[in-house]
């Protein structure tokens, strides 16, 4: 590949196809231009060429037009797709987060029940020693004699 190729865009098919349609057009017009016909006869030939043009150019920019209608309803359709996942990942992930902090809060009150039992067991049961320890000190101090 030159210099030169490289440095020009390459042309896509549409623009080619703008091309040939209007050298055609030109082409058609000098045809028309230049033929051995009559002023009349050569504006009429000229007028039905305008209305074969202007119909087919209504009929491209119709199809052109439901083609556009149909994509964005599509377009539309998917985005609605998208954003329904979206929001049902988003909901699936707040109930599972809502259900482990309600099994984190039950474990935590569950724990807390457990150490505050085991708390108020130990409390009875120094209760108990205490008394039994001030009873027995009681005793030896009666049965000592002064």
């Amino acid at each position: 590949m030159n210099h030169t190729e490289q440095e020009q865009q390459v042309q896509s098919g549409s623009t080619f196809f703008k091309g040939a349609f209007i050298g055609a057009l030109v082409g058609a017009a000098a045809a028309l231009l230049f033929a051995p016909k009559p002023g009349r006869e050569l504006r009429g030939d000229l007028s039905e060429k305008m209305h074969q043009v202007t119909d087919k150019t209504k009929e491209v920019a119709s199809t052109v037009g439901d083609k556009a209608s149909e994509l964005a309803k599509t377009v539309g359709s998917k985005a609605s797709d998208v954003m329904t996942t979206v929001n049902e990942g988003r909901q699936s992930i707040m109930s599972s987060v809502k259900e482990a902090s309600a099994g984190l809060s039950q474990d935590i009150s569950h724990v807390s029940k457990d150490v505050s039992e085991e708390v108020s067991a130990a409390s009875k049961d120094v209760r108990d020693k205490a008394i039994q320890t001030s009873d027995e000190v009681s005793r030896e101090i009666k049965s000592t004699p002064n």
